[in-house]
């Protein structure tokens, strides 16, 4: 008996489109990673180890060691407990980068999408149907009943074989924006370590700043007391008041502006570890309890191309707009459909495989595009054009790295100068003040000008703060301009070696 089975029609027809699937090339431009930078230096004369200043906390020397290695927690050369935890509670919670993450894993799910486009689409379907049909203008079955039941089982396949590469470079395409989309989602971790730090940085700062505020503030409201005094007994005038007065004011307009960016330090501290301004976190961190990292890891000009996420994620989107290209190319080229389709058509149900009822088709489809006003050559003219405009962004994202590790190696070798001046200025306003109080004590000055250069030694106290808080934020600012040691970490790269 024969019978035709959908199995041994459709086959052959598989493994023949497999076949035309493996043929023909891919049209357009194929992607070449850019080149390396040709430069050696970050800056026109390389430090190698900045001044140091003693007995002052961040007054340590940093060496630059060039073309070492990043650690991936680079964070906790700080040596701080408090600043460990918050880091991990943001990475653990931060929205944002819940939010990248959850990007990154719907584009690995649409590239795995779009590679569905390799193979053929295969369907099934069954009908059932019951029906009368006029004997007079319709044909009838053999059994010559004009009212019966029909029952169609039926495979279909259908197959655009890849001839020109066109499925090939969407693939390609689409792969590029996820690696772009993952690239992202490291920038973000990258910029949620380090503002994690560098916000705890400027709150500690700022808390030491309103401490030495206060001091003055009571400092200055002494000395108003004493012109006061002296007013009434004569000694001094209203005119000394009231500059004493005005001196008090002024410092006590310092204060507000400080107790504000404390608390608003204090909010993003909370937001960044994914709470609620209400819910942040009780830690006070003191600049005296962080340890300043004494070598710094300086990565080698052609080694920061690879290490930058932003770098990679606009070299990623430079080789999408390149396979973008052949697309449309591909788009001006014929286009090819192969088709077939198996079944079996039976008045019963019982009879569906019985032989004379089986069926089968297979088909070939060509079209290609005439005449379409000028679109598909203005778009492939559009996509050739968005290629050099991604490796223009391309080169200006590699140049704003470079003046970031730049810019960062600079001003650490300056807050080290800047802090061995600070830290001068607050010895000598303290021996001034020490002699002040000797002399004071001797008889030889007034209070008032002891109380004068104790306001000058609070002033140089918040000075020194400032300039510590500056040299451990910049030490973090370089770990983040040379890429956060993201490959360090088995959680970031682990989705790229699966692939």
């Amino acid at each position: 008996m024969n019978r035709s089975r959908p199995s041994a029609v459709l086959r052959p027809f598989l493994a023949a489109l497999t076949g035309v699937g493996l043929a023909g090339c891919a049209v357009g431009p194929n992607f070449e990673r850019p080149q390396p930078p040709a430069v050696s230096d970050y800056t026109t004369q390389p430090a190698a180890t900045t001044v140091t200043t003693t007995n002052v906390a961040g007054g340590e020397a940093q060496r630059f060691a060039k073309g070492a290695e990043i650690a991936g927690d680079w964070w906790t050369l700080f040596h701080s407990e408090p600043l460990n935890a918050l880091i991990e509670q943001a990475l653990t919670n931060n929205p944002d980068l819940k939010a990248a993450q959850a990007a990154l894993t719907e584009a690995r799910e649409n590239l795995l999408a779009q590679r569905g486009g390799y193979y053929p689409s295969v369907s099934a379907g069954f009908s059932a149907t019951r029906q009368k049909t006029a004997g007079v203008l319709a044909p009838i079955p053999g059994n010559n009943a004009q009212q019966f039941n029909l029952f169609t089982p039926q495979v279909s396949v259908s197959y655009v074989p890849d001839v020109f590469g066109q499925n090939r470079r969407t693939v390609e395409s689409v792969q590029a924006q996820e690696s772009a989309v993952r690239y992202q989602m490291i920038a973000t971790y990258t910029t949620l370590a380090a503002n994690v730090v560098v916000t705890a940085i400027q709150e500690g700062s700022v808390q030491m700043q309103i401490s030495a505020t206060r001091r003055l503030i009571d400092l200055n409201s002494n000395m108003v007391e004493i012109v006061r005094y002296q007013m009434a007994k004569g000694s001094a005038s209203r005119l000394d008041l009231a500059a004493q007065e005005s001196q008090l004011a002024q410092v006590l307009a310092t204060l507000p502006p400080l107790v504000k960016q404390a608390a608003l330090l204090r909010d993003q501290l909370a937001v960044l570890a994914g709470r609620f301004p209400n819910a942040a976190p009780t830690n006070q961190f003191e600049l005296a309890s962080l340890h300043l990292p004494a070598d710094l890891p300086v990565s080698l000009p052609s080694a920061l191309v690879a290490q930058r996420p932003d770098v990679l994620q606009a070299e990623a989107n430079l080789h999408a707009a390149t396979a973008q290209i052949g697309i449309a190319v591909a788009n001006r080229l014929p286009n090819i459909t192969l088709s077939a389709n198996a079944g079996s058509t039976a008045l019963s149900f019982d009879k569906l495989f019985s032989s004379g009822t089986g069926f089968w088709g297979l088909g070939a489809a060509a079209t290609a595009p005439l005449f379409q006003g000028g679109t598909l050559l203005h778009q492939e003219r559009a996509a050739r054009a968005a290629a050099v405009e991604a490796a223009e962004q391309y080169r200006s994202t590699v140049l704003t790295a470079f003046q970031n590790v730049a810019d960062t190696l600079t001003a650490l070798e300056q807050d080290a100068e800047a802090l061995r001046a600070a830290a001068t200025a607050a010895n000598d306003a303290q021996i001034t003040l020490d002699l002040s109080k000797r002399q004071w004590q001797d008889g030889y000055i007034a209070f008032l000008a002891l109380l004068s250069a104790e306001q000058a030694n609070e002033q140089a106290q918040i000075n020194l703060v400032q300039t510590q808080a500056n040299r451990f934020a910049d030490t973090a600012a370089l770990f983040q301009a040379l890429g956060g040691g993201w490959w360090q970490r088995t959680d970031l790269t682990k989705d790229k070696n699966e692939q």
